[in-house]
């Protein structure tokens, strides 16, 4: 059964295919630009697209997955690990079966609902054990003991995600070649 390809995931996508600046700022590595580049021009579309939390949650999953792939960052996405969904993990599982304080989870929970994202997070620390390990993405600023990215019009801080998880596995030695140069 072929998917149904996501409104969401296909505008964006559909963008970035035919933006004369997106492949140039790629080639520099200036992926803070593509990112304001892509809240400027695609964010209000994007939120006649569905609720604005899930709609936003979908967006920042999108600009990670193209991004990570052309920041060379290894990541597994979208993934079951231990009976727990998994948004995005840098490197991999294996990783954070043998080495937690290498392995880097992003969760993207598509909700402003402070239990939902609590009950989210609760569920990372069970495969996670290093709490500033696990970082998370929304569509506002909601106070939470984890570092937040909000991917918004305004109070925008998505924008350096991709910059702060090359820096984390520099620092973590998983990034062997520092593509990012930082």
């Amino acid at each position: 059964m072929e998917e149904v390809p996501n409104p969401v995931k296909a505008y964006l996508f559909d963008y970035i295919k035919n933006s004369e600046t997106i492949p140039k700022l790629i080639s520099e590595k200036r992926f803070d630009q593509i990112i304001d580049e892509i809240i400027q021009n695609c964010y209000d579309n994007v939120l006649t697209l569905g609720e604005k939390d899930e709609v936003v949650g979908i967006l920042a999953t999108g600009i990670l997955h193209y991004l990570l792939t052309n920041a060379l960052i290894t990541s597994q996405r979208n993934i079951e690990y231990k009976g727990i969904e998994l948004d995005i993990v840098v490197p991999d599982t294996k990783t954070l079966e043998s080495d937690p304080e290498k392995t880097l989870l992003i969760c993207i929970p598509k909700s402003s609902k402070m239990k939902v994202i609590e009950e989210r997070i609760t569920q990372l620390e069970k495969c996670q054990k290093i709490s500033e390990n696990i970082w998370v993405v929304l569509s506002e600023n909601i106070s939470i003991e984890k570092k937040l990215f909000v991917l918004s019009k305004e109070n925008n801080t998505f924008s350096k995600i991709i910059f702060e998880i090359a820096n984390f596995t520099n620092v973590g030695g998983t990034n062997k070649f520092k593509i990012l140069r930082i």
